[in-house]
């Protein structure tokens, strides 16, 4: 399990002091809302780490709040830093990994100066001399640590002071050792692959060869949020590897390093240069390597056991499905001493199984229409495993467990989202909860007795600012598009008068496997634009989840074809609505939901009179190949389905007002989406607006530049929605 904690200062761990009024910058920039920080449960279970102000690392009692410090910048030997971005404890918690000069590489991924901290002697050591290093990792012993440098694995061998060379071919834009490249961190959700066996004589890790991956270039300018001073008079040139639908994509090997005599040797697992490696993970010995495998149409996972010294793979599970599989499952089964835990969609829905060792089915350990959204652990004294699950509805998030007879209840009660964090002993839990009205709060839970232990934050003072009548609230609805019952929520404008009619702002994303309508806390631009006088209205169509696997993949090699359907009816049925204003309904989206305002303004029956789509993809030939091909196959595979799905073939039919908006440094969906349709759309003399965000990237973020966004959106929502 990956046990870095980040002390990025964010929305949850800042408050602010904000005005009396509900403004657009209390919406956009989520301003007071208080988290508790990042949380690390100590190996006894008893406790758990944190880093408060960025100088300190304490330890927290979960039963009675006592803090012990364990590291403090200002007293600790050989430490001239007073700031730390994070860190993380040694697995004996004998050590500590801090780092410092944080410096984002991707959307997750980061390098930065790590340092080493004895707790012992209250020492601190830099861990190597040419910093910037990324993913390190210590050993199960804690006497060495990994990592990445220049695209090659280094282990620090903590003892002796020495460093030693695992990897000498990376190469930028070439190979890559240890670190995933683009396209998995993005859509494998993997951002480290090393792994140490647990008797500390092999390190084993993934080899990523993007030499055939075609080079995508990023022009940087000198841009004004963080300037770029080399580039005040030039632009400069960022460029990398990003792999599109149906393009070559990077082989990827797996390997193992012998500390004793400093041999690598590959791993022997069946694989064509076409197949992704999802997750390396030791399975409790040293002699199960566990190898998590996906072939390229992602329709088949299979999972394998190898050794590291003979390198031979025995094959252990395997799931295919006739659409895709949710791959992440199997990647991130938890192993425990004789069984392993993993959740699987194969009923059609998503329940958690138990399986030995030798990959035999033990048993199903939950059932029913409904999924388990996350695996918490099991208790092996009680023999009780614990997870969350959407057993009130799917809007909710419920706290539940499975007990020796197999017999499922929940341990908390009533509807609302509940998420827990568990002490390693399964003794207590973090609970966060929320609901529509009720803002994040926070509590310690003693899981024996089912009381609570104490408060860790409650948000009292931002609940009083937001839950009053200042600030429009979400009430949920359904109704039924082409035999399906869909779910939604509305905020109406404050002081809604029904005998009015009121413009329509349409919220949604609409991806595979999202949802938008949930029953949680949030504050965001859709209730500043309620009181300005809008109805906005968020519709999850077919293809988001946590609706049953055939929900999900009914969009199977046809994006935003059903999507579209979906948002239509449930403009429509808006329009139905005696105090909506049926001429004046619009729509919005980012991402995934910026493509769906394209698709559904160039429908035949269109209703939206104007639509803000924010870095939009306009063709899924120019997306990365790993989520496009999940859904779609290749274009050479699927060339109805790409056609039938691309907006810039579809511009012939858009209507209504549209105004388009890209970051310029998108890594993501590239600004050529944009570009490449505002240049068809001139082509074809249609009129539209267009923003874009110099050297900003998908999430366009950052010297507060979300306000000037919405501040566009509002205005020209304003001027095509209420004339």
């Amino acid at each position: 399990m990956k046990r870095f904690v980040f002390l990025i200062v964010t929305l949850l761990s800042v408050a602010c002091v904000f005005a009396e009024e509900f403004t657009l910058r209390d919406a956009v920039l989520w301003q007071g809302k208080k988290g508790i920080g990042a949380v690390l449960p100590s190996v006894d279970g008893e406790s758990y780490y944190q880093l408060r102000g960025g100088d300190k690392v304490v330890k927290v009692s979960f039963k009675t709040g006592n803090e012990q410090v364990i590291f403090d910048s200002s007293t600790a030997r050989d430490c001239n830093i007073s700031q730390w971005s994070g860190f993380e404890m040694a697995p004996d918690e004998s050590k500590i990994l801090l780092y410092t000069n944080y410096e984002a590489i991707y959307r997750h991924s980061f390098r930065a100066d790590y340092y080493v901290y004895e707790i012992r002697h209250n020492k601190l050591t830099k861990l190597s001399e040419a910093g910037r290093e990324e993913i390190a990792t210590f050993s199960p012993d804690a006497r060495m640590v990994a990592f990445v440098h220049d695209n090659n694995i280094y282990i620090k061998k903590l003892d002796y002071g020495t460093q030693v060379a695992v990897t000498t071919d990376g190469k930028k834009n070439n190979v890559i050792n240890g670190v995933p490249d683009w396209v998995y961190q993005e859509e494998l959700d993997l951002l480290n692959g090393m792994a140490w066996s647990p008797d500390n004589l092999t390190l084993s890790f993934i080899r990523w060869d993007e030499s055939n991956v075609k080079t995508y270039p990023l022009q940087m300018y000198h841009g004004a949020c963080n300037p770029i001073k080399e580039n005040e008079l030039y632009p400069g040139m960022y460029e990398y590897k990003y792999p599109k639908a149906g393009c070559d994509n990077s082989v990827v090997s797996v390997l193992s390093y012998d500390v004793e005599n400093r041999t690598v040797k590959s791993m022997n697992i069946p694989m064509t240069k076409d197949d992704y490696v999802a997750k390396i993970v030791y399975g409790k010995t040293p002699e199960r390597l566990m190898v998590t495998k996906l072939n390229r149409h992602q329709n088949e996972v299979s999972l394998y056991a190898v050794n590291p010294r003979s390198t031979v793979a025995k094959l252990i599970y395997t799931e295919k499905s006739d659409t895709w599989v949710d791959f992440s499952m199997v990647a991130n089964a938890v192993y425990y001493d004789d069984f392993f835990v993993l959740r699987s969609e194969k009923s059609g829905w998503t329940h958690l199984y138990q399986y030995s060792n030798s990959g035999s089915l033990m048993r199903q350990l939950t059932n029913g229409n409904w999924n388990v959204t996350a695996y918490y652990g099991y208790n092996p004294l009680n023999k009780t495993f614990y997870f969350q699950s959407t057993q009130v509805s799917p809007l909710d998030r419920t706290i539940a467990k499975v007990d020796a007879k197999g017999v499922v209840s929940t341990i908390v009660n009533g509807a609302g989202t509940y998420s827990a964090t568990f002490s390693g002993n399964m003794a207590y839990y973090i609970q966060n909860f929320s609901d529509a009205k009720t803002p994040n709060q926070y509590r310690v839970i003693n899981m024996a007795t089912g009381k609570k232990v104490r408060d860790l934050q409650l948000n009292e003072e931002y609940a009083e600012k937001y839950t009053g009548s200042n600030v429009p609230k979400r009430e949920f609805f359904q109704f039924e598009s082409d035999g399906n019952m869909l779910n939604g929520y509305m905020i109406k404008p404050l002081g809604f008068n029904s005998s009015k009619r009121y413009p329509v702002i349409m919220s949604q994303y609409s991806g595979p496997g999202s949802q938008m309508v949930k029953n949680s806390w949030k504050v965001d631009w859709e209730e500043y634009f309620a009181t300005q006088g809008y109805i906005v209205v968020c519709v999850d169509g077919r293809g988001t989840g946590f609706r049953g696997k055939a929900f999900e993949s009914a969009v199977y090699m046809k994006l935003g074809q059903l999507e579209t359907v979906d948002q239509i009816a449930a403009a429509k049925y808006m329009a139905s609505q005696p105090y909506v204003d049926a001429k004046h309904i619009g729509i919005w989206g980012w991402s995934f939901g910026g493509y769906e305002v394209l698709m559904a303004m160039s429908q035949t029956d269109s209703p939206y009179a104007a639509g803000v789509a924010i870095a939009p993809v306009t063709d899924w030939r120019f997306y990365d190949s790993i989520y496009t091909e999940r859904f779609m196959r290749t274009p050479n595979e699927n060339e109805n389905g790409y056609n039938q799905g691309s907006p810039l073939k579809r511009i012939g039919k858009q209507k209504g007002r549209l105004l388009i908006m890209a970051g310029t440094a998108d890594d993501n969906v590239h600004i050529t989406n944009t570009y490449q349709y505002a240049a068809e759309m001139t082509q074809q003399n249609k009129m539209f607006d267009m923003m874009v965000f110099l050297n900003m990237n998908h999430s366009i973020n950052g010297c507060e530049t979300r306000v000037p966004l919405y501040m566009k959106v509002l205005e020209f929502f304003n001027n095509n929605l209420k004339k």
